[in-house]
């Protein structure tokens, strides 16, 4: 039985860890999720992007046996989340939005308490408590009550509690909303650590940035349906080329510095920008040497210069019409909560 056991989870590399077809979820006259697709990689970040409503927290929760599709299917390392429910939860940690820990208790003693209640013995409890506030940079609070953390704290303290198991899959949910930025990039060094370790993560989130420097892949929702999936790459490259921008010194070189442009990238038409500046589309990032070469030998001098990728603000607006922070609907999120209570 413990030969079983740690075959089931201590996953193959190479596995895939979600894999979910046609998901779909209904809460009263709301389709909540609408026929979802995921293929998420061992051992990668993958990303799930998507404004409040759009149906993110509902599919972590089917895939995390919280909450059961109405229709479709997902295996988790190959096990069915509807059928082996109990296999699938030795193979996965959840952090919710909200940290689940217990404000009446110091740092040690909740990670004591979440450990017992794992099978872990005393000693074995203690270790572990100790192993996980040392990574998460929490020794020093480790006796503090937890009504003097702050967000941030909170937000490592619930993370580590899912990991006193060390599952394969992680499901982190908004895992850094709230949070100021310098705890926000110190959360995304954890996650990094996590997939360094073995782990895989699933993440969602509304932050942008955060699906840019995290993810391998992203799956865009909206309205319940991936209106989009790739890598970062992709996604950027879907919406537009990348953009170079100059700006030079002497407002008099405008004109020719456009000309100048123009001819070196292939391309007509330029329209200069306010004060001297100029932005092109640049299909050939190999085209800037030249091209700085021939301002030189115009003898125009450049105050600014980048070359820029659309960023992911400008694919979600293209994607999806509208911005990431729209309204959830809250009937339907009183309906979740209402089910995964049930659950």
């Amino acid at each position: 039985m413990v030969n079983e056991r740690k075959k089931i989870i201590e996953p193959n590399p190479g596995d895939w860890a979600v894999e979910a077809r046609g998901l779909v979820k209904t809460f009263g006259d709301n389709r909540a999720v609408d026929g979802v697709n995921l293929n998420v990689k061992a051992g990668t970040i993958y990303g799930v992007l998507g404004p409040n409503g759009a149906g993110k927290t509902t599919v972590i929760r089917m895939l995390a046996t919280l909450l059961r599709p109405d229709a479709g299917a997902a295996r988790i390392f190959g096990h069915d989340v509807v059928k082996e429910s109990q296999i699938v939860r030795q193979l996965i940690g959840v952090t919710g939005q909200y940290a689940s820990v217990d404000e009446s208790l110091s740092a040690t003693e909740n990670l004591i308490i979440f450990s017992r209640l794992l099978g872990l013995g005393r000693a074995e409890a203690r270790q572990k408590a100790a192993e996980l506030l040392e990574e998460f940079g929490l020794t020093e609070a480790a006796k503090r009550p937890l009504r003097n953390f702050s967000g941030g704290m909170r937000r490592r303290l619930d993370l580590a509690a899912s990991l006193i198991a060390q599952p394969p899959l992680i499901f982190l949910d908004e895992p850094t909303t709230g949070l100021d930025p310098r705890t926000r990039s110190q959360m995304w060094d954890t996650i990094r650590r996590l997939v360094n370790t073995g782990s895989t993560v699933l993440l969602t989130t509304q932050y942008l940035e955060e699906a840019d420097q995290l993810a391998d892949r992203i799956a865009v929702i909206d309205h319940g349906h991936v209106v989009a999936e790739g890598t970062v790459d992709e996604l950027k490259a879907s919406v537009g080329t990348t953009s170079l921008h100059l700006k030079v010194q002497n407002l008099k070189d405008i004109a020719q510095a456009r000309r100048i442009v123009e001819h070196v990238l292939h391309i007509q038409s330029i329209v200069p920008n306010e004060a001297g500046k100029i932005t092109a589309p640049m299909a050939n990032a190999d085209l800037v040497t030249d091209l700085l070469i021939a301002l030189r030998e115009a003898g125009i001098p450049l105050a600014e210069m980048s070359v820029q990728k659309p960023t992911l603000d400008e694919v979600f607006l293209t994607i999806t019409g509208h911005g990431v922070t729209d309204e959830a609907s809250q009937a339907s999120q009183e309906s979740m909560n209402k089910e995964a209570a049930r659950a």
